[in-house]
């Protein structure tokens, strides 16, 4: 894999991952895991979760001190997508801007592919 890596993270998501890893009891070394698993309504889902520990086959994507993990297999579904945080009306919550998902479902965190 080259220097460049294809999965970003927006600078409010960074925000937000540095906020809600500041608040445990033991921040030092959580990072946020991103994966993409098999499931969901569309085939496919994200999962957000913190971890401390790092798999031998993370990436590791940081951005204004945010530190995320995501597996090889997950990044191959990620390839130019983004991790975002929004605040809306009916709730506050963590997305990825998804180019290579066909359709998702109205709750933002499965999709399908083309």
């Amino acid at each position: 894999m080259s220097d460049t890596v294809p999965f970003s993270i927006s600078a409010r998501a960074a925000a937000r991952i540095n906020e809600i890893i500041a608040a445990q009891p033991e921040p030092e070394g959580l990072a946020l895991r991103v994966a993409v698993l098999a499931g969901g309504c569309n085939g496919f889902q994200y999962q957000f979760r913190l971890e401390r520990d790092q798999a031998p086959d993370d990436v590791v994507i940081e951005r204004d001190g945010a530190k995320v993990f995501v597996d090889t297999t997950s990044l191959d579904l990620l390839e130019n997508a983004e991790l975002e945080f929004v605040d809306k009306l009916m709730g506050a919550h963590f997305t990825v801007t998804n180019p290579n998902a066909a359709s998702s479902c109205g709750c933002g965190t499965s999709f399908s592919l083309a």
